[in-house]
């Protein structure tokens, strides 16, 4: 077997004599807020590293808020000598870009897995979870769903314009689920698709969605959580670029209209022992009911992860299929935790809370997180909405108040990290006081 640096090192060459052309590879981690981070590594400097050299960035790149600016939490950032930590290149992921204007290569990056990983790396969050569930002889085999709006590319006035309907030249400006839409903007949304494929991830189904220039993407079912949540990290990355190739602007903000449905990130998720039995279906369905009873304890406690910013919690209620409460049925998309019609061998929950712009890496960690404690703590959910339709409990629709709920909750603390939960909690509080530090013309309209 070969060891990981000649796996890498081979995996650099390969693609050096595939693509003689590309001088240049992005090397890049998501932090946060979700946004890619890193650094353009000349071609020739990414053998070394594959061979071995050491790869360092900043260990507070993580901590970058929603537009990109640091904030004093605890002792990082200001009081800690902004130090390095290690990296790694994650293998199978060097691809060609081919949304830019230049011959280009990405790669993915990551502290997991180094000698001393960053606790509050997204990635590394994820993978703590994954592993203790390794260990427990449970195996997750998850799958997620991405919507998304195309914009014009031109912004008026710093708002949103319809995309163009290559057809017509007119606003695509009605909502509508006609597959009709798939063949009017059928090549981008075939150069986006070839594009994810070309970045190794498995994409399945495209949907034309309700909300005017709304589409959604659906991904292969995976038995790697890591490389599930790198396909949704990579797709987001390459599908804003291959739209703006196309004259578009494509968004996963989660609520650009207030008069149209919101953005998701639907989650799949089924859990199997070492033997390739379905854990959920066992015992006539009883660890499927707490698996669930789980998934809505913690939901009030990880709304942050899920609803990261001040859009997302717009998205919440009043429009089709997005829930105010935390609740689940069976074929029921009005709930957050929704059970599919299924046979044994693939009884899943899919998740449904999560607004297209979470965070990948952290939502299916807070999803497993709360599956387990599920599983562990047996107890049964409430009705299902298919028996009564008012069932649920109340979530935070306020971020203050959401960072709270999550800060103090032990079980959350235990499964995703005490270290993560409080830099988080500050990171997502430090990011709402920066977004209340500007006058919204409307006030002046109101109050002046």
């Amino acid at each position: 077997m070969k060891s990981p640096s000649a796996t890498l090192l081979a995996e650099v060459r390969t693609f050096r004599q595939n693509h003689p052309d590309v001088r240049y590879v992005d090397l890049i981690a998501l932090d946060i807020a979700g946004h890619f981070y890193g650094k353009r590594y000349p071609v020739d400097m990414l053998e070394k590293v594959a061979a071995g050299s050491p790869l360092k960035l900043p260990q507070n790149a993580v901590l970058l808020g929603a537009q990109g600016g640091l904030f004093k939490i605890g002792d990082y950032c200001f009081n800690d000598g902004d130090p390095d930590a290690n990296r790694r290149l994650i293998p199978g992921t060097l691809k060609p870009v081919s949304w830019e204007s230049q011959p280009l290569g990405q790669m993915l990056i990551t502290s997991d897995g180094t000698e001393a990983p960053i606790e509050f790396e997204p990635r590394e969050v994820l993978a703590n979870v994954l592993e203790r569930l390794r260990l427990k002889g449970i195996h997750p085999v998850v799958a997620f769903e991405l919507e998304f709006y195309l914009f014009d590319k031109k912004l008026n006035n710093g708002l949103p314009q319809f995309p163009r309907d290559p057809l017509s030249d007119d606003a695509d400006d009605q909502p509508t689920l006609h597959i009709d839409r798939l063949s009017r903007f059928g090549d981008v949304l075939d150069d986006m698709a070839q594009t994810a494929t070309a970045q190794g991830i498995d994409i399945t189904v495209i949907t034309a969605e309700i909300g005017p220039g709304q589409f959604e993407i659906n991904f292969g079912h995976c038995d790697d959580g890591l490389r599930a949540a790198d396909w949704a990290a990579l797709f987001c990355r390459s599908t804003r670029g291959v739209a703006l190739k196309h004259g578009y602007r494509a968004s996963f903000m989660a609520k650009p209209y207030l008069q149209f449905p919101g953005s998701g990130m639907h989650v799949h998720v089924s859990l199997y022992d070492g033997a390739g039995n379905n854990l959920l279906a066992a015992h006539q369905q009883q660890p499927l009911r707490h698996a669930v009873a789980g998934c809505l304890a913690l939901l009030p406690h990880c709304m942050p992860i899920f609803a990261p910013n001040h859009n997302a919690l717009r998205r919440l209620g009043g429009t089709v299929n997005a829930a105010t409460r935390a609740s689940w049925g069976f074929e029921d998309r009005d709930a957050c935790v929704r059970i599919p019609e299924s046979d044994p061998r693939n009884l899943r929950i899919e998740h449904r809370l999560a607004s297209a712009d979470a965070n990948p890496y952290l939502v299916l960690a807070a999803i497993l997180a709360g599956l387990e404690h599920g599983l562990e703590a047996r107890q049964d959910p409430i009705a299902p909405l298919n028996e009564d339709r008012s069932s649920g409990t109340d979530l935070p629709v306020e971020m203050l108040d959401a960072v709270r709920a999550m800060q103090h909750q032990q079980v959350v603390r235990d499964k995703l990290g005490a270290e993560f939960v409080d830099v988080y909690c500050e990171n997502k509080r430090q990011d709402h006081l920066a977004f209340q530090q500007e006058i919204h013309a409307r006030e002046y309209r109101w109050f002046l």
